[in-house]
């Protein structure tokens, strides 16, 4: 795969270095030749719009891309799917089996296409920065870059904006996550870790989404990590915005989310209740979040089931060890 990334890049390169010597040659005597700039200038970009073919589904072009560009393995792309790991392997190996069979070409889309693939594109991005943001620094550095790459190239697109807010003002906590390799929960971090310029940042980029009309997933996901970001937090306002972000996607991990911000409005009753709605048997942090709510109800034998659960299933160090402690005060 990276042989072939490789490869790809240097045959964009050398198109392009072509383009100009040609250009070159057709002019008749010495003076200043301007070349045409390439739609996209992000070389990575460039591919990861190639890769997200209309052809295929989202839900194939978005795998495909992550394992073929994005450095993510299988497994990491099954996990952030919440599908076996196996398979993901079988819809990675339809999804080239199609390529192959139609003919589809590898081949850059012009300008007028490009919103015709952003929707995978961003979804791309923001799932190379969600595994970075579990502790690949690398990968979430590298998705803020090519967050930051889109909003140049698609200045008007409200949802590219959101993303980059949403992406900047996360890692600006990410010193203050783990603690001598242990996570550390948002309401344990040390704030003076925090960069608060880069959620500044985030927050300008968020000013923008909102200007632009911009009230997508990515915006209102942008607009609950800001809130966050406060101090006190508005629980019951953050409850009501990921209320709304469920309504849009459907997404039972956003409805976990909104049970954890109504347990912190004060109502841990509704919440559990909430949760135990939620089919998500093997996403960790619907255990972990559940032994929590009934650890605070005094349910200590439950939260202890719920604890040994989340951490058969939990991906990091990091989260084991924190799981782990949890599991201890008990």
């Amino acid at each position: 795969m990276t042989t072939a990334r490789n490869r790809a890049i240097d045959r964009i390169r050398r198109d392009r270095t072509l383009a100009a010597k040609t250009r070159l040659l057709e002019v008749p005597e010495p003076t200043e030749v301007t070349v045409d700039e390439t739609t996209i200038r992000d070389e990575r970009l460039e591919l990861i719009f190639t890769c997200c073919h209309p052809a295929l589904s989202l839900e194939a072009q978005v795998p495909l891309t992550l394992r073929t560009l994005g450095g993510l393995t299988t497994e990491e792309i099954a996990r952030a799917f919440l599908v076996a790991e196996a398979t993901m392997a079988k819809r990675l190996v339809r999804a080239k089996q199609k390529i192959k069979a139609a003919g589809i070409p590898f081949r850059v889309p012009p300008a007028h296409l490009l919103p015709d693939r952003l929707a995978a594109v961003l979804a791309v991005v923001y799932l190379i920065f969600n595994e970075g943001y579990g502790g690949r620094g690398d990968l979430a550095a590298e998705a803020i870059r090519l967050g930051r790459a889109l909003t140049e190239l698609m200045p008007d697109e409200p949802d590219v904006h959101g993303l980059l807010a949403l992406m900047l003002v996360n890692d600006a906590r990410s010193e203050a996550r783990f603690v001598d390799g242990t996570l550390v929960l948002l309401r344990d971090q040390d704030r003076s870790l925090w960069d608060f310029e880069q959620i500044a940042e985030g927050r300008t980029a968020l000013e923008r989404a909102l200007a632009l009309g911009g009230r997508g997933a990515y915006v209102l996901q942008a607009a609950i990590a800001s809130l966050h970001a406060d101090d006190p937090q508005d629980w019951e306002q953050l409850a009501v915005l990921y209320g709304e972000l469920a309504r849009r996607t459907g997404s039972a991990i956003v409805e976990l989310n909104r049970a954890a911000a109504i347990a912190e409005a004060g109502d841990t009753e509704a919440a559990l209740a909430l949760v135990d709605r939620l089919e998500l048997g093997r996403y960790p942090y619907l255990h972990s979040t559940r032994a929590e709510l009934l650890r605070r109800l005094d349910r200590v034998e439950d939260a202890r089931a719920a604890y040994e659960r989340a951490l058969e299933l939990v991906p990091t160090k990091a989260e084991r060890r924190f799981l782990e402690g949890r599991l201890a005060e008990l």
